[in-house]
């Protein structure tokens, strides 16, 4: 499959006497949203973070781009979480004391790109997303809601190719949650980017383009194509 971007095959992990994953493999093509489903213990973070290259497996390959990431160091596995990878978590994670503009922009600071100039970046962003009236808020002055969609942003301002979204909507209501949701998978539409979204709730799932179900540390071999 020549448009595969990541692949994972046959990925175990196990921490300590507990395994995680138990030969869990999986494809993602470019710009394609897949849902990762499964129970609480499932193994299903443990992919994602495997995916992502935050956590080394310890039998199975994953490849991104043709490229072992096993084989990379430490370094280009970060560079990559830095360019190529947006991540979305459950509660946000945005810096308490940075403006919502300067979270958005904290990635490509961290690139090395000049203030000014990620700065202009991060508005341009939130103004795309409809998120400009927050941006000289702080996390703490703006609802779940709202923080959520600045994460969002911040996931895709150094143009991913791959956004990871482990429980994206976890500690949102449902309202919240839907935008939350219209939001991530229209931008990254719109950019071409793929999704792996981690979630345990049919609603969300059904924003995606797969559903992949992950019981046991396994990846189900039927996948449903909607």
């Amino acid at each position: 499959m020549n448009d595969v971007l990541l692949e994972a095959a046959d990925l175990r992990k196990a921490y300590g006497p507990t395994e995680a994953l138990a030969a869990a493999s999986l494809r993602v093509r470019a710009g394609e949203v897949v849902a990762l489903m499964g129970p609480s213990g499932s193994g299903k973070s443990t992919l994602l973070h495997c995916l992502a290259g935050i956590v080394r497996p310890d039998a199975g390959t994953v490849r991104y781009d043709g490229a072992d990431l096993a084989g990379l160091s430490d370094r280009a596995r970060s560079a990559l979480r830095r360019t190529d990878f947006g991540f979305v978590f459950q509660f946000g994670q945005l810096v308490p004391e940075l403006t919502c503009l300067e979270n958005v922009a904290l990635p490509l600071r961290l690139n090395g790109e000049r203030r000014r100039v990620a700065a202009q970046r991060g508005r341009q962003l939130l103004d795309e997303l409809d998120l400009l009236d927050v941006a000289g808020r702080r996390p703490g002055e703006v609802s779940g809601g709202q923080g959520q969609r600045v994460a969002v942003a911040r996931a895709l301002v150094t143009g991913p190719r791959v956004v990871f979204a482990d429980e994206p909507t976890g500690a949102l209501d449902s309202l919240n949650g839907e935008q939350v949701m219209q939001l991530l998978t229209s931008a990254a539409r719109e950019r071409n980017a793929a999704i792996v979204l981690v979630t345990h709730e049919a609603r969300v799932a059904a924003y995606s383009d797969r559903e992949v179900v992950v019981r046991d540390g396994r990846t189900r071999q039927f996948e449903v194509t909607r």
